[in-house]
């Protein structure tokens, strides 16, 4: 799941299979742990925020498939290339801690009545460290919610 250390990462030659199976049984773990207060489930939750995979996976879901992969932030940075995703991918997963966020980007956006609505855009590294953080979180609350709660839940109306 850590994958080499002293390796370049080629982006193109990823096995994405393998990479997401890793990031869901994880995520299955973590999901299937009771009692959270246990040391098995910390465990596992810095496990899945150590994994290659999990960076792997979150830079590919920030930078490919979402649909702001090329908006940039206050620091102007979007990685549209492989060689930019591989290299983002390797300095975040060698260098999150200490990690501190960076400002937003702040854009108003007209509303229907004249008045401005403003709107955050995080830097791209910052994406990318939020999601590395729901994908070992989530699992935890969606054990621990009621399964008739909908509100802002992933996959729920």
């Amino acid at each position: 799941m850590n994958g080499p250390q002293d390796e370049a990462l080629d982006w193109d030659t990823i096995s994405w299979r393998s990479v997401e199976e890793d990031v869901r049984c994880l995520r299955q773990d973590l999901q299937g742990v009771a009692g959270w207060e246990s040391q098995k489930g910390r465990n596992l939750q810095k496990l899945m925020l150590r994994s290659r995979s999990n960076t792997l996976h979150s830079v590919r879901r920030v930078t490919q498939h979402n649909a702001d992969r090329k908006t940039a932030g206050i620091d102007g940075e979007v990685a549209l290339t492989s060689p930019d995703r591989a290299a983002l991918a390797v300095d975040l997963h060698r260098n999150t801690f200490p990690w501190q966020a960076r400002p937003v980007k702040r854009v108003y956006i007209p509303k229907a009545g004249g008045k401005q609505r403003p709107l955050g855009i995080p830097v791209l590294r910052d994406r990318v460290q939020q999601a590395r953080v729901a994908n070992a979180l989530e699992p935890e609350w969606e054990a621990r919610f009621e399964p008739r709660s909908y509100g802002f839940r992933p996959g729920r109306g």
